[in-house]
């Protein structure tokens, strides 16, 4: 369960910042290192952590810091080189290991870097085991004798593992023999991988985003600029594209005409199949507050649930254990299906898609407009310095929405987990009400920096 204490260091999804200032230095990053090595050295068996990175100039840098302060404090280090973010959870828990490490800033700029952690069992790090890592970040380590100094070595499998491992995700009777998917990579973490268990299953594939050089990562391409996907799919005549963010946990589908097709569409789809199934469990499907108010009424007219978290995967991860469900995402294109994959994984989710494809006979078009989505705009607004949220201008403006959207639709206005922004969605019926609530909203927030 989540706590409510404050964290200094850790966002949303792990501590993340420009790297060279602020939290990311190399400095910070062996303090990591030697705090969350401490943290996991339990019992007296020889203790190892998977350490693992997207395409960013930095990860080289960040990673041997890491080496530096897992290894000073007696862990084993295994590097897999690039790899998904799901891939490094799969093979901590693969291996044993006590503790793995993800090196990623997910959709940010190359500038950008993060570092996330998964515990033993592949999950990512509860606020609890967090804060305790925080807590060691401004204590003295407690470095091992010499003679106790840990190894480091990479591993030559990793990809492979990984690659055998979401091909399982889909029936032994399915292949893509007749698909010809685009497959945008955002020069990014799986820009290997992905492309190789897709072309196994038996497709045709076309790729973008599939030529890192350290700085390109997200940079036009990927699931947060998918216009060179969405050109590419109908200038090739393809069934489909798919587009993966820099570390490959989130997935957003276009369809064979180039239009983008978002997470919540893609959460009822495979909800829907699994319900017909009997696969489906918990009764539902979690999403966060951001989750189309369509998707809610879908998943309703099934008899279905939509439990709603604080954004964040970690926190829809948290609902789902606690209420076994076995399906959960964002509507931004994170997808948790907990049968396959204990983290959001875009691959994993992009063979189920291809696989109800494959199955339905429908074109993409057809097949992935599950639901009418209800008019909604999510507007960011960059700050800095104090919270504008705070100011009494912004909140009466804020309040006076609130009341005109009741019973007509739902307001969410939060500080993003990972960059100095504002965000203001609102959705409703009323389209043009809609988007004057959001502007009403943000010259409010504009106006109080």
């Amino acid at each position: 369960m989540a706590t409510s204490k404050a964290r200094k260091f850790f966002g949303t999804d792990g501590i993340r910042g420009r790297t060279n200032s602020d939290v990311m230095t190399s400095e910070m990053a062996m303090k990591v290192g030697q705090a969350a090595g401490g943290h996991f050295m339990r019992g007296a068996h020889r203790h190892r952590v998977v350490i693992g990175k997207d395409t960013r100039l930095s990860g080289y840098m960040i990673e041997s810091a890491l080496v530096a302060g897992f290894t000073s404090v007696g862990m084993d280090v295994i590097m897999t080189g690039p790899l998904p973010t799901p891939a490094i959870a799969l093979i901590t828990r693969e291996m044993r290991a006590d503790l793995g490490v993800m090196i990623s800033a997910s959709h940010n700029p190359y500038e950008d870097n993060g570092i996330k952690l998964f515990g033993p069992d592949g999950f990512k790090l509860s606020d609890e085991d967090e804060l305790e890592i925080e807590k060691l970040l401004e204590l003295q380590p407690a470095l091992v004798d010499a003679s106790q100094i840990g190894r480091a070595r990479r591993i030559e499998d990793a990809s492979g593992r990984y690659i055998h491992a979401v091909k399982q995700s889909v029936s032994d009777d399915i292949r893509f023999d007749d698909l010809k998917v685009v497959v945008d990579c955002a020069n990014g973490a799986a820009y290997q991988v992905a492309p190789s268990a897709i072309w196994e299953l038996g497709a045709e594939v076309i790729t973008l985003g599939v030529t890192p050089n350290g700085t390109n990562i997200n940079d036009g391409v990927g699931s947060t600029a998918i216009e060179a996907l969405q050109a590419k799919v109908v200038e090739e005549g393809a069934d489909i594209g798919i587009a993966l963010d820099g570390d490959a946990d989130r997935l957003i589908v276009v369809d064979e005409k180039g239009r983008a097709v978002d997470g919540d569409q893609l959460m009822a789809l495979i909800a829907g199949r699994m319900h017909e199934k009997g696969q489906l469990t918990g009764g539902g499907v979690v999403a966060t507050v951001m989750s189309n108010l369509g998707l809610e009424r879908y998943l309703q007219s099934l008899g279905l649930t939509l439990e709603r978290t604080k954004v964040g995967d970690r926190y829809v991860l948290e609902k789902m254990k606690s209420g076994g469900f076995n399906i959960g995402g964002e509507q931004s294109g994170h997808m948790i299906l907990l049968d396959h994959a204990t983290t959001g994984d875009g691959t994993v989710a992009a063979l189920r898609v291809l696989a109800s494809l494959v199955r339905s006979g429908k074109p993409a078009s057809q097949l992935l407009h599950v639901f009418d989505p209800v008019p909604q705009l999510l507007k960011n607004v960059r700050y800095e310095g104090a919270n504008p949220l705070d100011n009494d201008a912004v909140k009466s403006v804020i309040a006076s929405a609130e009341a005109e959207l009741e019973g007509k639709g739902r307001l969410v206005i939060r500080k993003s987990g990972t960059e100095p922004l504002i965000r203001v969605m609102a959705e409703g019926d009323d389209s043009a009400q809609v988007e004057a609530v959001v502007d009403r909203i943000c010259g409010a927030v504009k106006a109080a920096l």
